[in-house]
Formats: structure tokens, C-alpha cells, sequence
């Protein structure tokens, strides 16, 4: 149940200096360039901490983020043409609010639906292009949260990863350690014509929380082994578990005469390239991999997931450089997925990066999480507070919705 809220204030957030002439451009690499329009959501939840005024905290975080942007520009610019970002220093929306409600209510039995309110845009409305949006929440018990809208267009979760503890760096008083960088460009060089491959699905569907703690997740790499695979890792087995389910629930609501199967994985590049890229390296830095099956078995799937992400090496990123035959494997394979004579479920996994490092100075994050994405059959992976489990948000059709809810229950029993 969405809960009474009121708006305080509304503030474009500037760099806190000018970005010079020489980074007025920022050209945006041909893997941005199919990068999906729509938004990253996040929701970081900060418990309340005695004698700090909320007036301080929102000061602190508008001046800090001020001077976030002047290393993180194209931030704060405008996206033209799928082309380049015109760093103009045209800044970010910053939305402060008051809830009607303690924080518990959002944290304690998370909904998709009530965690939109925190957020300040809804995420699959991309038509402003306005890079980055924020809204600091505040909670009857004294709590807030900072719900954060980044645009995929021109980074991925890792980036923005980057960008919230970058913040929250500053917030404390305390010199960056590091910078982004913002070369993505040099690396996989834009094309003068890329067609996006995202629909924006309309359809109803719902989104489960599913929490794999580290006692569950053992049980589900135990489910996992194979004669190929004897040690699946925890991201492998997970999207084994859920993948089989959604062909399981494919064959049940859908026809048992479907045959063909596939699972998208993002992978992130950055520590598999040679010599690896930074950490810091800013943009949609990963590439979409597929497995395939006709088959459904564990023993089938698990070794499919694990060749698909593993076949990303460094002689692969030297071929995805020219873009040509990465692009077409993708277009063959929207081709195959229009047609409907492939099934597909997508992954990606955000687990393990430090977002419950994001300490603005009152504290780590009490949770962190997000919302349902416009995309039937897609789940992110996100790591819980304790950071050894896993939070499987699934976005699958209804009726799938149940069917793998039951199967999530039956392995907690």
C-alpha cells in the first residue's frame, strides 16, 4: 500500500565547478549505444541515528553530490542522439520528501510496487533524458532512504556502483581515492547506426523477492552438480535453479511442445579483459551471452550457463572491439526470440558489488534494493546485507509467477 507522502523541495543539483571545453563531449561507446533506455532503480535504507538532523543530512548529501558531479560530468549533461553526452552541466533532479510511515514498512516484507514510491522517476520512462535523478526520503522513525534513477543508456550497475560510494566518499569528508574513467569510447568504438533491441514490455507480470541465504544457496548448488560441472558457483546454480523453473512453468502454461530454451547473461568485461580494464571504468561494460537448450535437465543447463559465461576471455573482447559479429549474434538472436520459437529468460547478476559499502557518514546501508524492471522474464541477482546471500528479484508473467514461487518454497521446506 502506497503510503501518504509529502514533497519538500525540489533542487537541480550543478557540478560544483565547470566542466572544462576539452570534456564538453563525451562519446558514448557502440555497447551504450544498444544499451537498453530505461533506468537503473536503487533504494538505500539508512536506519535512524540519534541527535542528526535531517536538515544536515540533506544539505550534506546536495553539497557532496555537487562535488561528485565534477568528476562523474556526463552525469550531469544531456544524452543526444544515441550518439554522445553534451556534458553542459545542466545537472540532476534532487526530490526530498516526507513519508507517512516508518521505515520498516518498505523493509521488512519488501513490494516492488510500494518500493516505487521511493524512487524519483518512474524507471521506464526515459523520454527527458535526463541522465541521473535522486530522492531523499524521510521516515516517521527518523530513517531515510536515497532512491536513485541511472540511466542505462551510458552505465551499467558497476558504474553506478562506483558513482554512489564515490558520493558518499565526499559526503564524509574524505578525498576520492580514485576517478572514473571515462574512456569506454577508445575501446569499443560507437557505429554511425545501432538499432536498440528493447520493446519496453506493456504485459502484466509480477516481481518476487526471492532471498537464497548461505544455508539455501548450499542446497541449490547441491541440486546443481553434474557430471560436467562438480563445483557450480552460486551465481551458475542460481540461475540453473530459476532457469529450469521457467522452462518448467513454459512447458506447463505455455504447451509442452515447446522445445527451444535460452538464457541471457550479462557479463562484465572489466576483469576479464587482458591486462584487466579499472574498476573505474565508466559505461555499459559488459556484453550479453547466451546459453541454449532443448533439453531442461540440470545436467544440461548448468554446463550450458557455465561455457556461455566462461567462453568471454580475452581473445573474445578482441573480437567484440569491431562490434560486427556481436551485433550480429544479437540481432540472430532477437530474430529467434520475436519469432517465438525460442524461449528466453535473462540474468544479470549484481551481486557482490559493494553498494553496502555506501556509508554517506551516518552509517551502512540497513538494506538496499530496487524494482520491478518493464521486462517479462528477467531476474537480477542483488546481494543481501549479510553478503553472503543472494536476493533473486524474478519479473516473470503471472501465471509463471506462482509456479516458481511454490518451487522456491519447496526447496526452503
Amino acid at each position: 500500500m502506497v503510503k501518504s507522502e509529502e514533497i519538500i523541495s525540489k533542487h537541480i543539483i550543478k557540478p560544483s565547478s565547470p566542466t572544462p571545453k576539452s570534456l564538453k563531449t563525451h562519446q558514448i561507446s557502440f555497447l551504450d549505444q544498444i544499451g537498453p533506455p530505461l533506468y537503473i532503480p536503487l533504494v538505500f535504507f539508512y536506519e535512524a541515528k540519534p541527535n542528526v538532523d535531517h536538515a544536515k543530512i540533506s544539505e550534506s548529501l546536495k553539497q557532496s553530490l555537487s562535488q561528485a558531479l565534477s568528476h562523474f560530468y556526463p552525469l550531469a549533461g544531456t544524452l543526444e542522439e544515441n550518439s554522445f553526452v553534451d556534458c553542459d552541466d545542466s545537472g540532476v533532479e534532487f526530490i526530498e520528501a516526507r513519508v507517512e510511515a516508518p521505515l520498516s514498512h518498505f523493509t521488512q516484507n519488501p513490494k516492488s510496487e510500494e518500493l516505487r514510491q521511493l524512487i524519483p522517476v518512474d524507471s521506464t520512462d526515459h523520454t527527458t533524458l535526463t541522465l541521473l535523478q535522486l530522492k531523499l526520503s524521510f521516515f516517521e522513525c527518523g530513517g531515510f532512504s536515497v532512491g536513485v534513477c541511472c540511466s542505462h543508456k551510458i552505465g551499467d550497475y558497476a558504474s553506478y556502483a562506483e558513482f554512489m560510494n564515490a558520493w558518499a566518499t565526499l559526503c564524509r569528508g574524505e578525498a576520492l581515492l580514485s576517478v572514473p574513467s571515462f574512456d569506454l569510447a577508445l575501446r569499443f568504438p560507437p557505429k554511425p547506426s545501432v538499432m536498440v533491441h528493447h520493446s519496453g514490455e506493456k504485459e502484466e507480470f509480477a516481481t518476487k523477492r526471492l532471498v537464497f541465504d548461505a544455508k539455501l544457496l548450499q542446497k541449490v548448488r547441491a541440486k546443481c552438480v553434474c557430471d560436467e560441472v562438480k563445483n557450480p558457483t552460486r551465481v551458475e546454480a542460481l540461475s540453473a535453479f530459476i532457469w529450469k523453473m521457467f522452462i518448467d512453468a513454459t512447458k506447463m502454461k505455455r504447451g509442452p511442445e515447446r522445445s527451444s530454451f535460452a538464457a541471457f547473461h550479462a557479463v562484465d568485461l572489466r576483469p576479464r579483459a587482458v591486462p584487466p580494464f579499472p574498476d573505474q571504468t565508466f559505461g555499459n561494460c559488459y556484453v550479453g551471452q547466451f546459453a541454449f537448450t532443448s533439453k531442461g535437465g540440470m545436467g544440461d543447463l548448468v554446463p550450458s550457463l557455465r561455457a556461455a559465461i566462461r567462453s568471454v576471455d580475452a581473445d573474445y573482447i578482441k573480437n567484440v572491439v569491431s562490434g560486427d559479429d556481436y551485433l550480429r549474434v544479437v540481432d540472430e538472436a532477437n530474430e529467434s526470440f520475436k519469432k517465438g520459437t525460442t524461449e528466453l529468460c535473462c540474468f544479470s547478476s549484481w551481486w557482490r558489488f559493494p553498494v553496502y559499502g555506501v556509508d554517506f557518514g551516518w552509517g551502512k546501508p540497513f538494506w538496499v534494493g530496487t524494482v520491478a524492471q518493464p521486462s517479462q522474464h528477467l531476474v537480477l541477482f542483488m546481494s543481501t546485507p549479510e553478503g553472503d546471500g543472494i536476493e533473486a528479484w524474478v519479473n516473470m508473467p503471472i501465471d509463471f509467477s506462482d509456479f516458481i514461487q511454490t518451487g522456491y518454497n519447496d526447496l526452503k521446506s
